[in-house]
């Protein structure tokens, strides 16, 4: 029966450990924090296609508003060569693109990946849930 207890306990690890999202070039740092869009605070993700700047993670964490209940979050180190600069992304003027000024690649704020520059790999994305009050930024 302990053994038994034993592998099940080892399953459930390992499967949770899946769903975390092993970034080939951005190591891991634990995020968890809960704002609240629609406080002035963040006036900014107020609207759609609004963005804001937090710390955490690697580099930094941007939070963009895609529609009434969809937000994504990406850290702000590129994963170009994070180590050897400063590099911060930041959201592109024209607000549908996020870009590292410092090596020049460019990524698409929908999902993360690479639209153009050295880059090889996507944003570390981490997930969110919002319930119309609170949104939790998490991985």
């Amino acid at each position: 029966m302990r053994k038994l207890l034993s592998m099940f306990l080892f399953s459930v690890c390992t499967m949770l450990a899946c769903d975390t999202y092993n970034h080939p070039s951005i190591p891991y740092r634990k995020v968890d924090f809960t704002i609240y869009p629609n406080d002035v605070m963040y006036y900014k993700l107020n609207t759609y296609g609004g963005y804001e700047y937090f710390t955490g993670g690697v580099n930094g964490i941007v939070v963009y508003r895609l529609d009434e209940w969809t937000f994504h979050a990406y850290d702000r180190a590129c994963p170009y060569d994070w180590e050897a600069h400063e590099s911060w992304i930041k959201v592109h003027p024209n607000g549908i693109m996020l870009i590292d000024s410092v090596c020049g690649s460019v990524f698409n704020i929908l999902d993360g990946n690479v639209i153009s520059g050295p880059a090889r790999w996507p944003l570390r994305k981490y997930n969110t849930r919002y319930d119309g009050q609170s949104l939790r930024v998490y991985g």
